[in-house]
């Protein structure tokens, strides 16, 4: 349960301006909730989360340049005491289990209703997770299903260190940079990068881009040759 004295601050991200507004309004109505802040795309929404610290972001998914996956994932890293709420239309598995990856606390669908909204934000906003029916249904489908049997192309070419050693071997790097960075020394493309990941291709560019700054490599051939070294 929340703090009913406390007020609970919330930066809305969403590419159009009509939802955005829309979003603002409605929560603008709730007596312990304070908008502090709108993002028309993903990099304006880490901005925001880093620079305000708010208890919960509301984010979208499909936004251009830093998608709302990128986001999500970059605020859980850089502004860890926001937890991210979804809001989007789609509920199909590749975006549910992309956002959950990166770190997003609750997951809704656009048709979802103003008591529906406000209990989500109150709920991430003291630390439980809270996800649409249909959302959860998903969830619970994906986790007892039979897993897929292993493909042989998941075993790593010998000499190239698996995500979790990569972290040791290159303490700069994330968790989920070290995996972008282990399956880019098998030779995997972007999009089996993200296919392997359940992210987006955006997503992937993202993680490579800051690899390489991290490291000061120039190209994937640099990479390659440093994680094999």
């Amino acid at each position: 349960m929340s703090d009913p004295q406390r007020t609970i601050r919330v930066i809305v991200a969403d590419d159009q301006a009509i939802i955005r507004d829309g979003l603002v309004t409605v929560l603008g109505l709730l007596p312990d909730i304070e908008v502090v802040g709108e993002a028309a795309d993903g990099e304006q929404a880490v901005a925001l989360a880093v620079a305000q610290r708010p208890d919960v972001a509301l984010m979208d998914l499909r936004m251009p340049g830093v998608d709302g996956v990128a986001a999500t994932e970059r605020i859980a890293r850089d502004a860890p005491g926001t937890a991210v709420l979804v809001l989007t239309t789609y509920a199909d598995d590749e975006s549910i289990l992309s956002a959950l990856r990166a770190g997003a606390r609750g997951y809704l669908t656009k048709d979802a209703g103003r008591a529906e909204l406000a209990a989500a934000v109150r709920a991430v906003a003291s630390g439980q997770s809270t996800f649409a029916p249909e959302v959860g249904a998903r969830i619970v489908s994906s986790l007892t299903s039979a897993p897929p049997a292993p493909a042989a192309a998941a075993a790593a070419a010998p000499g190239i260190a698996p995500g979790a050693a990569l972290v040791a071997r290159f303490p700069s790097l994330t968790p989920r940079e070290a995996e972008v960075l282990a399956l880019v020394g098998d030779g995997k493309s972007n999009p089996e990068i993200a296919a392997a990941l359940f992210v987006s291709v955006a997503t992937v560019k993202t993680h490579i881009n800051a690899i390489f700054a991290k490291l000061a490599v120039r190209d994937r051939a640099q990479a390659i040759a440093l994680v094999r070294s």
